[in-house]
């Protein structure tokens, strides 16, 4: 395209809802996507490995699709491209510790609980599998975890714009009891992905309020059939070129720089002029783009982190009766589970020629544990998945460990880029963008992508979308979150 209204840089969610929704208003976006092969980024499809006659296309790693996910969801159904998402049914907690080794279903009880948030996770007690999880300490420390929960309740970091500074996830669990602890930093760990002491608690909080605090249908969420690359970004990518639009892969973007009235965007390939740039990268390449962009005027700007993860994908010839999925904590290498066999289209065909099972597992570090040789990280999580279902040792006919780049946001509160910037008429969109909005990683990519996209409409004068809004807390904790807020304020009156 010689004269695109837009340039957005990047095809990952957040690039490619802008430019659907700039295309739908008549604009003609370029899209100019670093990747030579796949359009989606961390939802992106991937290489294609064969087991036997059968060959799988290997993705980013599982993603849920959660109920709160209301703009992608609505994105989707508006151009008939949501497809049959498969509901989740359990998720188990697997804990070991020292000799000890326990598992808990517990998926079903928070997002069914009978008790309303911010206690909901009591239900979890009536549990007998779960509460032979728990010793004394456990029971002496509940206080103090309740105590954290609720916390969490009356702050609401991004809303608030509250960076709490200095305060890790390891502060606030200090004094919980090892069992209690691995419960909570699993399911934190499962979507923030670092070690507690680096996770900083502005995110821990606004994550655990738009996953599940505030809500218990909150918890309800799907998988996709398929990879997101086949199912979404794809699909996302012809109906952006049906309305007018182009993109480009294998185009890595150097820096921008201003041209008079217009943006020139100069690649390792060509170069390319618009009125309006978007940035729809991840965290760590728009900070190198913007770095040799601009220099030192993006000095007091804060980058969220970037993380490498590792995905372990089994292959076996026995099938067990197991739940779908769950979280590992305690002394495992792994981190989380999935059988794919119970999820996605295509394992299921081939566990039902075949007899078979597939387990995907996810390695979120510590760094030290993610350096280690591919060959040292397989038999590691080789011995953890033989370790819980003993059924399957012996029984291994493929391996295979694939590595992701620094791409996943440690979401954080602090001086980072909104989606509008100091620089006229460049826009940011990502799930490390700063917006008052609680969502996360997928919903947060697409709703800013959406902002973006109107923020130029309105720029036009052209119709802009409304954003879709989120489900409010239940009555009876949005109850103590408003005293707690009225309380803080109190405070600061007084001091």
């Amino acid at each position: 395209m010689s004269n695109p209204d837009v340039i957005v840089i990047g095809g990952g969610i957040a690039g490619l809802s802008a430019a659907l929704h700039l295309a739908e208003r008549g604009l003609h976006p370029l899209v100019l996507e670093a990747d030579e092969k796949f359009l989606g980024g961390r939802l992106a499809g991937g290489e294609t490995i064969q087991v036997g006659e059968h060959s799988f296309r290997l993705e980013h790693g599982m993603h849920g699709i959660w109920s709160q996910y209301r703009n992608f969801q609505a994105m989707l159904a508006r151009h008939n491209l949501r497809p049959v998402f498969v509901p989740a049914q359990e998720e188990t907690w697997i804990y070991r510790d020292g000799g000890f080794m326990g598992m808990a279903p517990v998926g079903s009880a928070i997002r069914r609980s009978l008790i309303p948030p911010p206690f909901h996770y009591m239900q979890l007690l009536a549990n007998r599998k779960f509460l032979w999880m728990l010793d004394l300490r456990d029971w002496l420390s509940m206080v103090n975890v309740w105590a954290g929960l609720v916390m969490a309740v009356g702050i609401d970091p991004l809303a608030e714009n509250q960076p709490m500074q200095g305060m890790t996830l390891g502060h606030l669990t200090r004094n919980w009891s090892p069992a209690l602890k691995a419960f909570f930093l699993g399911l934190a760990r499962n979507g923030l992905s670092s070690h507690p002491d680096e996770v900083p608690i502005s995110g821990f909080i606004a994550f655990l309020r738009f996953y599940t605090l505030l809500r218990r249908d909150a918890w309800i969420f799907s998988y996709l059939p398929d990879d997101g690359g086949t199912n979404i970004c794809e699909p996302l990518g012809v109906r952006i070129q049906q309305f007018g639009g182009v993109i480009k892969l294998g185009t890595r973007v150097k820096r921008i720089v201003r041209d008079g009235d217009l943006w020139l965007v100069e690649s390792d390939s060509e170069s390319a002029r618009a009125s309006e740039i978007i940035l729809a990268v991840d965290s760590k390449n728009s900070e190198q783009i913007l770095r040799s962009s601009f220099g030192s005027e993006i000095d007091g700007l804060f980058f969220p982190r970037a993380l490498s993860t590792a995905v372990v994908r089994l292959w076996f010839d026995v099938k067990l009766d197991v739940p779908e999925a769950g979280i590992f904590t305690g002394d495992f290498t792994v981190h989380n589970f999935f059988w794919l066999d119970q999820l996605t289209n295509s394992f299921r065909r081939w566990s039902r020629e075949t007899g078979g099972s597939a387990l995907e597992m996810h390695i979120y570090g510590p760094p030290e544990t993610l350096a280690q040789p591919d060959a040292v990280l397989l038999a590691r999580a080789i011995t953890d998945a033989q370790q819980v279902w003993m059924g399957l040792r012996g029984h291994v006919i493929k391996s295979h460990l694939q590595r992701n780049d620094e791409t996943h946001t440690l979401p954080e509160v602090g001086n980072q880029l909104g989606t509008i910037t100091p620089w006229k008429d460049l826009f940011c969109a990502g799930d490390w963008v700063r917006h008052p909005m609680p969502s996360f990683f997928l919903e947060r990519a697409c709703a800013t992508g959406i902002e973006t996209a109107n923020a130029i409409l309105e720029k036009r004068g052209l119709d802009k979308f409304p954003l879709v809004d989120y489900l409010p807390a239940e009555p009876f904790v949005a109850w103590i979150e408003k005293l707690m807020v009225k309380g803080r304020k109190s405070r600061r009156k007084k001091r």
